[in-house]
């Protein structure tokens, strides 16, 4: 009996003082430790990115009978004279990094890689296959956002970011546009229908700008007076390079109609002119007209529809005097909340024989097929 006691005695010793423990311990010590997402976001840092790869195949060579000009903007990436363009391609693997917070300093930073890289980049950054895309401080306060650093462009329908477009394929506004610019940039909110912008960089393109000391100015307005319609318009001024450096100006607007929840319509206008362009004391002028529409049937399929004109007066952008015209139909399905697949059919056409054949002619049209998964993360 005794022996049964001092054995209890001991046994109660042994576990009281843990249970003790146990209930003084605080209640998170069994938690699990934070992950690298939980104290990011906890600090106010986003981490994003995508994947972009695709497989396109063309009935030509995917360039224009004017020497190195491609006919397609980023989707034609390694076209030769001698063979119809059929290629996979690592489009983009992008990696953005930001920070902006409603009030206060903020950064954003937004790093390209794969073969879209080298035509994106700027003139300082060189034309390897990894691109400082965005990269900007910003510091908010109230209604008023300034940033200083290299950000996208204001004009356009389409951007560099893939998962933002509806199409495979760019349009050739987005690729005779500018990509990004360096420098500075305000934008003031005035009220939830009117947003003005106005800022001073170095140029289209341009990290830095040796050939000039005079800067391009951008103006923008963005207009929302309904909740179906938005129009944004951009203007830039500024000594670009042509045959010499002139002075180039650009007007794009951009207006979304929503239809439904389901059903939207987008307009891209463009307007541009070069002086000291082909040569000394020519001007070059060229427009262009894109429309769009793009229907979700439900959460997993969806169709967008593209038409674009594009009238190279001067043959400036493409290196032909020419009047081109692109019909696009894409269809995109969800495999996933986080991956689309898109198949599209594409067919250009231009006033002359201006797309090259591998064997050497030219014929006034082209079409391509093409599968695409965008995956973002």
């Amino acid at each position: 009996m005794k022996r049964h006691l001092l054995n209890t005695f001991i046994l109660t010793a042994a576990i009281v003082p843990s249970v003790v423990m146990a209930a003084d311990a605080p209640a998170n010590m069994n938690m699990p430790a934070p992950t690298v997402s939980d104290v990011l976001d906890a600090s106010g840092i986003s981490v994003s990115g995508y994947l972009d790869v695709a497989y396109n195949k063309m009935n030509s060579t995917g360039l224009f009978v004017s020497p190195g000009v491609n006919s397609r903007i980023l989707d034609t990436p390694g076209a030769t004279t001698t063979h119809k363009f059929s290629s996979f391609n690592l489009h983009q693997a992008a990696l953005i990094v930001s920070k902006m917070p409603k009030e206060g300093a903020g950064g954003y930073l937004n790093l390209t890689a794969g073969q879209d890289a080298p035509t994106i980049s700027s003139v300082g950054l060189g034309t390897s296959n990894l691109d400082v895309t965005q990269a900007y401080a910003s510091y908010t306060t109230g209604a008023l956002t300034v940033i200083g650093g290299k950000f996208a462009t204001l004009a356009g329908a389409e951007l560099i970011t893939t998962p933002s477009n509806k199409n495979y394929s760019r349009a050739w506004m987005f690729g005779w546009g500018p990509y990004t610019h360096t420098g500075t940039r305000a934008i003031y909110a005035a009220s939830d229908k009117i947003t003005l912008i106005a800022g001073v960089n170095n140029g289209w393109d341009l990290v830095t700008s040796p050939n000039t000391p005079t800067k391009t100015t951008e103006l923008g307005l963005i207009l929302a007076p309904f909740s179906m319609f938005s129009l944004a318009t951009s203007y830039y001024s500024g000594k670009e390079a042509g045959a010499a450096i002139g002075t180039r100006r650009y007007l794009d607007m951009v207006g979304t109609i929503t239809a439904s929840d389901k059903l939207n319509f987008v307009f891209n206008y463009a307007n541009g002119r070069q002086d000291d362009a082909i040569t000394l004391g020519s001007q070059a002028k060229w427009n262009a007209l894109a429309l769009y529409a793009n229907y979700q049937f439900n959460d997993t399929w969806r169709a967008s529809y593209r038409h674009e004109a594009f009238d190279d007066k001067d043959g400036f952008r493409s290196g032909l005097v020419q009047k081109l015209a692109s019909n696009t139909a894409t269809v995109g399905y969800a495999a996933a909340e986080n991956m689309e697949l898109r198949g599209e059919v594409r067919l250009d056409k231009s006033d002359m024989d201006a797309f090259l054949q591998n064997d050497g002619t030219a014929k006034k049209n082209q079409t391509s097929y093409a599968v695409q998964a965008v995956y973002k993360f």
